[in-house]
């Protein structure tokens, strides 16, 4: 998007039976079973693009992203193996670890909320959150899979400063992005009806 384009009329929506079929089908992979290829580069700032075309209440961008490859996953892991000894259940946080190294991409989303804002804060998360939620659509419309967590070392005020989270943001998600090794399974669904209520 340029100047010029601010402003612009965009086209209506209009009825989609492939974007219906994607949303009914759409299911995160576990990251473990991502494997190569993974977005190039290109593809990549495409996927933030598409990902950054979020709501956002007050045009605050309260975001930023992080792109890390191979090279930056597996130094990340590393340093993070000291910390999971000391977590509840040591071995089961090592074990998470491998989520970091398996996938060929991982861009971090960070809530960057702007204090003292009239937007509140809340909002501002929610803002990053759908962010992360965009950012997996866009990756599928390219033909990846992905898969968005956090896990321990999301909250870890250690593990934060080894991936220089500043002050007042926090972890919206880890992104996982790559092929599938095998079909992901579906999973159970919510009843939605029973979570829903109507009023004319």
């Amino acid at each position: 998007m340029t100047d010029a384009d601010l402003g612009a009329a965009l086209p209506l929506p209009v009825p989609s039976a492939e974007m219906q079929e994607r949303l009914a089908r759409r299911r995160s992979a576990p990251a473990q079973a991502l494997t190569a290829p993974g977005p190039t580069r290109s593809e990549i700032e495409r996927i933030l693009l598409l990902g950054a075309r979020t709501p956002d209440h007050g045009k605050l961008f309260p975001w930023r992203f992080v792109i890390m490859g191979e090279r930056a996953r597996g130094e990340l892991a590393e340093a993070l193996r000291p910390l999971a000894a000391r977590q509840a259940d040591p071995g089961k946080a090592a074990k998470v670890l491998f989520k970091l190294t398996a996938p060929p991409v991982t861009i971090l989303v960070l809530s960057v909320p702007v204090a003292g804002h009239k937007v509140p804060v809340w909002e501002q998360h929610l803002s990053a959150g759908a962010v992360c939620m965009n950012i997996e659509h866009a990756a599928n419309a390219l033909g990846y899979a992905a898969s968005w967590i956090t896990d321990w070392y999301s909250y870890d005020p250690d593990a934060l400063a080894l991936y220089d989270v500043r002050a007042g943001e926090q972890v919206a998600g880890f992104i996982h992005i790559g092929t599938p090794a095998e079909p992901s399974l579906e999973r159970p669904r919510p009843d939605v009806a029973r979570l829903t209520t109507w009023r004319d």
